[in-house]
């Protein structure tokens, strides 16, 4: 579905209220709420909307470590499994 068939006006929104959301449910893809003419709100389910947190949790994981790396900021994996072991063992 291409993107302009999902922007809709706010009094829209409004109008459908119950109508969008159990769209959303099953699995219509987010809205462009606009206001004015101009874009304003996304409106998704909250299952997308809980997936799409998580991956940007785990992008954010990825770029502290590509920075981590960049800064030398490394250990080796024998190093690291020995204060494991260090932990474990005390």
């Amino acid at each position: 579905m291409r993107i302009a068939q999902q922007v809709k006006p706010i009094r829209y929104s409004k109008a459908y209220a119950a109508e969008v959301l159990d769209a959303l449910a099953s699995g219509a893809p987010p809205m462009i709420i606009t206001q004015n003419g101009e874009a304003r709100a996304v409106l998704q389910d909250l299952a997308s909307f809980e997936q799409s947190q998580e991956d940007l949790a785990l992008l954010k994981l990825l770029a502290l470590g590509q920075r981590e790396i960049s800064a030398g900021q490394v250990s080796s994996a024998a190093s690291v499994f020995a204060r494991i072991r260090k932990t474990i063992v005390a």
